[in-house]
């Protein structure tokens, strides 16, 4: 796992032994960020990064100038991980919260982001209900954009905001807008 561009470009991350985590692959982030790039100005952009993970997605907003990321990660190893990861870099524009996400998008209501990232785990019994956790708290800034990365198997084509699918290889995104 490497940071793609920005400041930190090319640095390695490596994740500890134990993680459970699938972190997105280079190839699906560094074409999503390229996306990205075509709809938003990530320098100075305030980021809501849910299901956390490694960091990885974190590490590249700050590393590309984001002003703040707020990281969500429920669990313990991947939290502290990311903790120590984003000191040991020195990026100080990251705050990591370790919460349920679902738990953290209501405290959160009403703060609103530039960009929402979220790559809930596959398996997650409730994955079609992360749209509805983002806009029904009102946390995406208008003209902003949020990317949800999921299984082939999940389809949110048909709920509002919803404007784009991207696939790279077996990692699907879908992509949201409020404007």
């Amino acid at each position: 796992m490497r940071i793609i561009s920005g400041s930190h470009r090319g640095r390695q991350i490596f994740p500890d032994k134990n993680f459970t985590a699938r972190p997105t692959t280079d190839f699906a982030k560094e074409n999503i960020f390229n996306v990205l790039n075509n709809y938003v100005d990530i320098e100075d952009a305030t980021v809501l990064d849910l299901f956390s993970g490694t960091g990885s997605i974190s590490y590249e907003f700050a590393s590309r100038g984001a002003k703040e990321i707020i990281a969500i990660e429920l669990n313990y190893n991947h939290y502290s991980f990311i903790k120590r990861t984003a000191g040991e870099i020195g990026f100080k524009n990251i705050k990591i919260f370790k919460t349920d996400v679902f738990i953290a998008c209501q405290k959160l209501k009403g703060r609103k982001f530039d960009i929402i990232f979220a790559d809930p785990p596959y398996q997650l019994k409730n994955i079609s209900e992360v749209p509805q956790a983002i806009f029904n708290n009102d946390l995406l800034e208008d003209d902003g954009i949020a990317i949800i990365e999921h299984p082939a198997s999940v389809d949110y084509s048909h709920l509002p905001y919803f404007f784009d699918h991207r696939e790279y290889g077996s990692v699907n995104f879908s992509l949201f807008r409020k404007i």
